[in-house]
């Protein structure tokens, strides 16, 4: 059960950071075959490569099925433009643990972005004094996807492999 919640926390990150929408859309990521580099310090998961095969219809589709989740568990969720890119903010609350997160987001999405994230967690097994951490999400496009692959493909580490167009399956990870 934690491997999948590890899985489905990563992943979610992948999403939400790729397909967040807001008033002030992230452009949608040049088609092809990317490679994100997650990097994260304050919690024992380790550096996660994975591979993600999109196109303009996987990243719209993400926006639009991570909207109304992130509605249901955030209160807050705010996305604004900046002078070198993005800035989001957002307050979330699952399974008792709530999360309060900062993300700046550059780069260009035809070639490479970054997204650095700090949150804060509390409550549920963060405990009551909750735990801070930083997340660093490096992607860059590596060229066509490969042959065997269709868009909404994401390869994980080990060679576990999902599509984001199975939102429902993510959805029935989530604790209750």
């Amino acid at each position: 059960m934690t491997r999948k919640l590890a899985l489905l926390g990563s992943t979610l990150c992948l999403v939400v950071s790729a397909g967040v929408a807001s008033a002030d859309d992230l452009p949608v990521r040049k088609a092809g075959l990317w490679e994100l580099k997650m990097v994260r310090t304050g919690t024992p998961m380790p550096e996660m490569t994975m591979q993600h095969c999109t196109d303009e219809t996987v990243d719209k589709e993400m926006s639009n099925n991570v909207s109304p989740m992130a509605k249901q568990i955030c209160a807050k969720q705010d996305v604004k433009k900046t002078a070198t890119g993005y800035v989001s903010d957002s307050e979330c609350s699952v399974a008792g643990i709530s999360t309060t997160s900062h993300a700046e987001i550059t780069g260009d999405f035809n070639s490479a972005y970054t997204v650095k994230t700090t949150s804060h967690a509390q409550g549920g097994a963060a405990g009551a004094a909750g735990r801070d951490t930083t997340m660093q999400l490096e992607a860059k496009w590596l060229g066509a996807c490969k042959p065997d692959q269709k868009p909404g493909d994401i390869v994980m580490p080990g060679g576990f492999k999902m599509n984001v167009r199975d939102m429902d399956k993510l959805k029935a990870l989530l604790p209750k």
